[in-house]
């Protein structure tokens, strides 16, 4: 049995209470005083995996490495930590029951009766020390997803309780993050909620032993003894969540109360250095003292829910510290983009990033805004989908190929300039069948991305089916677009750029799922920069948009 520590965090009373960021404060925290840490999530849907789920119905789906396609959390987990996760770090109940079926299948059950207890919590606990067993980590810390008392986190929940049994009270403890309500008409804050909740956490038979109240108020000495005498907790074990200005306030706040201080004392661990959050202190300095203002556009098919967009959300954040800028977002919905009001959408912005997606809707609003910061040489920047507008716009209203399309749009197109990948052509199932996870990339000397990145190779996260038509490249490719990234191994186009522009890139790949706080991304500190030149630029000598 391995020397790692288990720490499990479970929610309580309502969903979308942070448990990802605390759990990743938390990693922060422990990171920061030398322990190995990596953190997993626990997904209680029956997909295999989001991959298929519409933004709409969970966000952002965000890609690991190695190809993994996984809930958003995991980014927050990379953006705090800088420790890159994989397929380990997500597991959901569909895959939970899929192993546990081709096992049956199999014969590996030896004609036993297959059962939740003990094949699922079984096959759960497999996978929830699977991380441990590796040996290059201290703490683990997972996130069960989901809400005590629903139905589809029970196996899940008795796993957890098995393992607190299997390997003791030292090695395993349980964080419940819960919520306390504050009533308006009563003017108070009431814990009746968070008693149920630990109580049905009781109910299976699991003791919390340290509670992170979310909270919209700051709680008072008296209401912590009555959370700790009521749920069964030590006093200095409640601990407040309140409302903070972002998510980056989270580590120190947590800090702050000592949560840290008493997950280590309660796993009987040893801090091997202070906790130093130099970096961590610098980054939020530079990021609530801007300079200076910018306006992006994101221009996307999504943009009523934020979480569709997260990873890109996050990587202009840290741009923004880097460039000591306030980026203000300005979401534009692509499908509400016309011939007749797109100047107006458009005039106000310092730079447009079009945003990856799928499918027909929008597009012809996503090609709009390319027209126009080309025309009007306004910093661009197209993410995956956003690339291959650039290059459908250009060779439209460019190269005169009026028809030129995605043949995802339309496969009846005279000039299929983005058609499907030559290895997607025979695959039927759509489930992690993309091109996924990290590929290499050869980048042009002198190009404008081989300045940013500072080197001739690069390795960037793909998720895609559709790639640029490499039938059009000595139609499409002249003195001003640029292929400038390429595959080495199969000679995909990975990087577009427009020579007569200040600042004008599409990238195939996502290189927003590589930022983080530590490590913001070149391709956005880069684009954030022009950005600011651009704008002051503009107030200086006014620009005339066409």
């Amino acid at each position: 049995m391995s020397d790692t520590k288990y720490i499990f965090v479970t929610g309580g009373v309502t969903s979308s209470l942070g448990k990802g960021i605390v759990a990743a404060s938390l990693a922060k925290l422990l990171q920061s005083q030398n322990f190995r840490v990596t953190i997993q999530k626990f997904d209680p849907y029956l997909n295999i995996d989001p991959g298929t789920l519409n933004p709409y119905e969970h966000g952002e789906c965000y890609v690991t490495d190695d190809g993994a396609e996984t809930d958003l959390d995991l980014g927050h987990y990379e953006r705090f930590l800088n420790v890159k996760t994989s397929q380990a770090n997500n597991v959901t109940t569909g895959r939970i029951y899929q192993s546990v079926i081709e096992k049956e299948r199999r014969g590996e059950f030896l004609g036993k009766t297959v059962q939740v207890v003990p094949h699922i919590t079984n096959e759960i606990k497999e996978r929830i020390l699977l991380l441990g067993q590796t040996g290059e980590y201290d703490i683990i810390i997972t996130e069960i997803g989901g809400t005590v008392g629903d139905i589809e986190s029970l196996p899940y929940i008795e796993a957890v309780r098995q393992l607190i049994y299997e390997r003791g009270e030292n090695n395993v403890i349980t964080i419940h993050l819960t919520l306390i309500p504050f009533l308006s008409a009563a003017g108070e804050l009431k814990t009746k909620p968070t008693q149920h909740s630990v109580k049905t956490l009781m109910e299976s038979g699991i003791k919390a032993d340290i509670l992170v109240c979310r909270t919209e108020h700051e709680l008072s000495v008296d209401l912590r003894r009555k959370l700790a005498l009521f749920c069964n907790v030590k006093y200095e074990a409640v601990i407040q969540s309140i409302d903070v200005e972002t998510i980056y306030d989270v580590p120190l706040k947590m800090q702050d109360e000592g949560l840290d201080r008493v997950v280590i004392g309660r796993l009987k661990l040893k801090p091997k250095q202070s906790a130093d959050l130099t970096q961590w202190k610098e980054f939020l300095k530079k990021y609530k003292n801007p300079k200076s203002i910018v306006k992006i556009g994101l221009v996307g098919k999504y943009v009523e829910l934020q979480d569709s967009y997260k990873s890109i959300l996050e990587a202009f954040f840290h741009a923004g510290a880097v460039n000591e800028v306030e980026v203000e977002i300005v979401t534009i919905h692509s499908e509400f983009i016309s011939e007749e009001d797109h100047i107006d959408k458009f005039k106000n912005l310092d730079g447009i990033l079009v945003a990856p997606g799928f499918g027909e809707r929008g597009i012809e609003g996503k090609i709009q805004a390319v027209e126009f910061v080309r025309k009007n040489k306004v910093p661009f920047f197209g993410i995956c989908l956003g690339m291959q507008m650039a290059v459908i716009e250009y060779s439209r209203n460019v190269l005169g190929l009026e028809d030129a399309n995605s043949t995802e749009m339309s496969d009846k197109t005279k000039y299929p300039v983005i058609d499907l990948m030559e290895s997607q052509k025979n695959i039927i199932n759509k489930g992690g069948t993309m091109r996924l996870g990290s590929w290499e990339c050869s980048l042009t000397p002198g190009s404008l991305v081989s300045k940013i990145y500072g080197k001739s190779q690069i390795n960037e996260r793909h998720r895609h089916r559709y790639e640029f038509n490499d039938k059009f490249n000595d139609t499409m490719f002249s003195k001003n677009l640029k292929a400038s990234g390429v595959n080495p191994q199969t000679g995909l186009i990975e990087i577009v750029e427009y020579n007569d522009h200040p600042w004008f890139i599409g990238v195939q790949f996502h290189p927003e799922y590589k930022s983080t706080v530590s490590e913001p991304h070149p391709l956005f500190v880069s684009f954030v920069e022009a950005v600011l030149k651009y704008s002051k630029s503009k107030k200086q000598n006014g620009r005339k948009t066409i």
